[in-house]
């Protein structure tokens, strides 16, 4: 495997698994914010898991699909399949929205929004670790870059769901 195609795989594997923590835990704490029914979260949890995967896949896809073409008019061989990014990008957005959707599931409802919370800062941590060894650099930007990005995106949908929600 080239470096070209190993620095592509791991990219689209960071994305996926960032954006699925961030976009999934970010919409759980939104709607923790507003009602904590359980079957609310549930539901929550699947459709966003299932959407962010298949938008993930998507996105992935049309954006190599966009490379290729452009190295194929430049007479360049192309560097990235499409669809080990789409695969490598759904997988990990799976597997980063499990974090938290089973955190804030089996969590005690008094304790629901810190659970989940807790449990995707651990995520971004590790997530940030793995992008830091899958590049050999060092770990401590890689890992304040996330944790700092995901954050910021879950306080703004924990608020906007604090300010917006409505108990059931």
């Amino acid at each position: 495997m080239t470096l070209t195609s190993r620095l592509n795989r791991l990219r689209a594997a960071i994305l996926g698994a960032n954006d699925g923590i961030v976009s999934v835990s970010g919409l759980l704490l939104g709607v923790a914010a507003a009602t904590g029914d359980r079957g609310y979260l549930v539901l929550a949890s699947v459709a966003a898991i299932v959407s962010g995967a298949l938008s993930m896949a998507l996105g992935e896809w049309v954006s190599v699909a966009a490379q290729r073409d452009g190295e194929l008019a430049a007479g360049q061989a192309p560097t990235v399949s499409g669809v080990q990014a789409a695969l490598s990008s759904a997988v990990s957005f799976t597997l980063g929205g499990l974090v938290p959707a089973v955190s804030v599931i089996v969590s005690p409802a008094y304790l629901r929004g810190w659970v989940t919370l807790l449990a995707a800062l651990v995520a971004l941590t590790l997530t940030g670790y793995a992008a830091a060894h899958g590049t050999d650099t060092k770990p401590e930007r890689a890992v304040l870059r996330i944790v700092l990005g995901g954050s910021l995106a879950m306080a703004v949908s924990y608020g906007i769901g604090h300010i917006v929600g409505v108990v059931a």
